[in-house]
């Protein structure tokens, strides 16, 4: 049996995305809910410039932006 993952607010989950980028000092102007597919719950990222994409990555790494 597939295991049914716990459903999440696509608004609220953008949000506290945003809180926490932005705690890194990381904005993704184009961070939204998509709208073509509310049933999938799907968060649009956008596009970012190089640079962001490797801070990004660096505060994804085990004790990055610590």
């Amino acid at each position: 049996m597939p295991v049914k993952k716990p459903d999440v607010d696509p608004y609220a989950a953008v949000e506290d995305l945003r809180a926490a980028l932005t705690k890194a000092g990381i904005v993704l102007p184009s961070l939204r809910v998509d709208l073509a597919s509310p049933a999938l719950r799907l968060i649009e990222l956008g596009r970012v410039r190089a640079d962001v994409a490797a801070r990004l990555t660096q505060a994804l790494q085990p004790g990055g932006r610590e």
